[in-house]
């Protein structure tokens, strides 16, 4: 840690801390580095709050896109598992996407260990969403929410859902403590007074622009490191919840951490630089810039999508299909990939109609079928994978 910024820095202050140094098996004497409470009213340049303005603007934008969808809970489901995969590469699990949806029709069993890791995101977002319908961002529901992202892993313990009890550090794994980027609070009163703190100010009603505090809550979260495990994934689902709790986005549509993966770099040495400067401005304009590039994107893949939909049954009743064909086709921009059980249960036919209308769309060129086997076969479309990975070609599909 560079002690001597930390100790100029206005946004924390170091304490002493001892102890036995696990990895080392050695003790160790250092300092540990407890973030100020957050501002209630901080104060920002002009710039950095026109950034956050414009952010929101993206934000308002794409919840009224997704509002004029008749099913828009079609759009949650791919865009969670993109997340997943995104907020799973930057802490360094990696799976393709299109393997990951391939995994969802697989026995937990069968999956690879990172496709489990991710799964278990998808898991933890699914129980978030269900708690903030009862609970509001709080120990109670990042608890359990903490649980599900460790459970089964390598980082899973007795001590899952609750605030740690042990020292940790940032960026010394196989290291002394003395050489971490950053030594968070102490656990105990420093961390138990700190996240109480956090809590209060995350669900405070305030006039801070919607942007601008999810930018800080999640500096804060990040800074304080309140888990074992999982936190900066944890710490990335939240800016998610924030938008939903405070009534900026009414469906969790909005992914941040493909963004965030592309900028690893500079997230991560923005997190780090707050504490060691106090430049609170350049932090939120650079979540702003996300929020804004993720929320336009996510408008146009709304647009692209649903236009695409609109084209796949045009082009089947052109040709005379007619029936469980339309419907699943009308379903498949939440299920690029799809398997006959799956399309069953969607339709509520039985399994023969489901065969039959994913056959129809086989035969006319919207699914194909991808592993080549004559039994538990999946089925992708190539246009819905195209779009939600963001490799779009404009709104106006003509491929049918």
């Amino acid at each position: 840690m560079d002690l001597d910024a930390l100790r100029r820095s206005q946004t924390g202050q170091l304490v002493p801390i001892t102890g036995a140094d696990l990895r080392t098996g050695t003790d160790f004497h250092y300092f540990a580095y407890v973030p100020n409470p957050l501002p209630a009213s901080p104060a920002l340049q002009l710039r950095t709050l026109d950034l956050a303005t414009k952010a929101a603007m993206a934000v308002a934008r794409l919840d009224q896109a997704v509002a004029q969808i008749p099913n828009p809970q079609l759009l949650v489901r791919p865009i969670i598992r993109r997340e997943a995969v995104s907020t799973s590469a930057l802490e360094g699990t990696y799976a393709a996407f299109d393997e990951v949806l391939e995994a969802d029709f697989l026995a937990e069993s069968q999956q690879t260990t990172e496709q489990r890791e991710i799964f278990n995101y998808v898991r933890a977002t699914e129980t978030a969403l269900r708690l903030l319908k009862t609970y509001p961002i709080s120990r109670t529901l990042l608890g359990q929410t903490q649980k599900e992202i460790v459970a089964g892993t390598p980082d899973d313990s007795y001590e899952a859902g609750d605030l740690r009890r042990h020292q940790v550090a940032i960026g010394s794994k196989g290291r002394p403590v003395t050489d971490a980027r950053l030594v968070p609070a102490p656990p105990g009163s420093h961390l138990e007074e700190g996240f109480s703190e956090w809590e209060k100010w995350i669900n405070a009603e305030n006039y801070i622009s919607p942007i601008v505090k999810l930018a800080l809550g999640h500096y804060q979260f990040e800074a304080l490191h309140p888990y074992n495990n999982g936190n900066g994934r944890l710490g990335r689902l939240i800016m998610l919840l924030q938008l939903m709790q405070d009534g900026v986005l009414r469906q969790p549509v909005l992914s941040l951490a493909p963004w965030l993966d592309e900028h690893k770099h500079e997230y991560i040495e923005g997190l780090l630089d707050v504490s060691l400067t106090g430049d609170f401005d350049s932090w939120v304009s650079f979540i702003s810039e996300g929020v804004r590039v993720q929320a336009d994107d996510a408008v146009q893949a709304t647009l692209d999508l649903v236009a695409l939909k609109e084209a796949m049954v045009k082009s089947l009743r052109d040709a005379g299909v007619r029936s469980a064909a339309l419907e699943l086709a009308e379903m498949l921009i939440g299920f690029p990939v799809i398997d006959v059980p799956t399309a069953a249960n969607l339709l509520r036919k039985p399994f023969e109609t489901a065969n039959q209308a994913v056959a129809k769309l086989v035969k006319h060129g919207i699914l194909h079928e991808i592993t080549g086997r004559r039994v538990n076969r999946l089925f992708m479309c190539n246009e819905v994978l195209r779009i939600v990975t963001g490799r779009r070609q404009g709104s106006n599909p003509t491929l049918f």
